[in-house]
């Protein structure tokens, strides 16, 4: 029986603003059976949408994406804040569930028509998984989805990647 997940998520109150109910996903990361359950289901994904790539978002998309892009035998593609990749780049600005931000990719890191299926912890808003996909379409290569642990409900992400295919192990209210 394969484990549920939603017992290893933690909710912190006003984290990291007044009014924010942080859902922390480091106890799944704590404990090895979870982690292991956590990377083989994402692993799944990919496999169904046939990634040549793995695509994750600092920070926590490095965490399950590495992992994830080990298990299928793919690469793996950072997406960094300002100034943290040495190589030439391309950025996009976004809206998080509280501020703005920019991300990066190396201009060279997706070969035109690879597959990418983009990982990361939690879809809020949507703004940084769809400034990912548009980087990844800039550089020519396809969003073959979205894969996340946590969806959180009542904050519409999923409508900022609409006509993509998006995967969430599980819903949470943002409240």
């Amino acid at each position: 029986m394969a484990l549920k997940l939603e017992d290893y998520v933690a909710s912190i109150r006003d984290f990291p603003t007044e009014g924010i109910l942080f859902r922390d996903v480091t106890p799944i990361m704590e404990d090895g059976a979870a982690f292991h359950e956590c990377i083989m289901r994402f692993a799944e994904i990919g496999r169904k949408v046939g990634a040549d790539v793995i695509v994750g978002p600092e920070s926590r998309g490095f965490v399950f994406g590495c992992p994830t892009a080990y298990e299928m035998g793919v690469g793996f593609v950072p997406v960094r804040k300002p100034g943290k990749l040495p190589r030439e780049t391309i950025s996009c600005d976004y809206e998080l569930e509280y501020g703005v931000n920019t991300l990066n990719m190396h201009k060279d890191s997706i070969k035109p028509g690879q597959r990418c299926l983009i990982v990361d912890d939690l879809l809020a808003t949507g703004g940084t998984a769809k400034a990912t996909a548009t980087m990844i379409e800039q550089l020519g290569g396809i969003v073959a989805g979205f894969a996340f642990i946590i969806e959180l409900d009542g904050l519409n992400g999923r409508d900022k990647l609409e006509g993509y295919d998006v995967f969430a192990m599980m819903n949470m209210s943002d409240k």
